[in-house]
């Protein structure tokens, strides 16, 4: 994956930490492998970002404003996600909703959004700053406020997706 988004964004335009990331998740050798595992370690705590070098992402991961992000290492990411400075992707442990969220496609989160518990959030959906996501959301749509308020929009995070794969 590291080198996809390599050769797609340049040697320059993506965070240092998010090159060792991919770099963690791509060595085979166990040595090269904890030795970027260390340096990525290191790299997230200079921004506090809490990501584990172990959370499933998808290509195309963009970070706007990359500073106090934290992401569960339960959680699933897909394609074409961004996220911006101050989103929590939690766990919830107990209730109805214990698990960490499965974020499909194409998502754009905005500014301070949390999102937590076994929520499923589908391709193609825009979560507005500040919003509290708690819930399952439908492809093909925009969220805001708290608690959500789901709109259905075909082209929800069109122009908004930057890095797209």
């Amino acid at each position: 994956m590291y080198n996809q988004d390599k050769k797609r964004y340049g040697s320059g335009r993506i965070p240092y930490f998010q090159k060792l990331y991919r770099k963690t998740q791509s060595a085979n050798n166990k040595f090269l492998k904890m030795f970027y595992k260390v340096i990525f370690t290191l790299a997230k705590r200079k921004k506090f970002i809490e990501l584990s070098a172990d959370t499933v992402i998808g290509e195309g991961l963009y970070f706007g404003h990359a500073y106090c992000i934290t992401i569960n290492p339960n959680a699933k990411l897909g394609k074409n996600i961004n996220l911006h400075k101050g989103v929590t992707i939690g766990q919830e442990n107990r209730g109805k909703r214990k698990g960490a969220p499965t974020i499909g496609d194409e998502v754009w989160i905005g500014i301070n959004s949390t999102i937590v518990g076994n929520v499923t959030i589908g391709n193609n959906v825009l979560i507005a700053p500040n919003t509290y996501v708690n819930c399952d959301i439908p492809d093909n749509s925009i969220v805001f406020g708290n608690p959500c308020i789901i709109k259905r929009s075909q082209n929800a995070t069109e122009d908004y997706i930057n890095r797209k794969v």
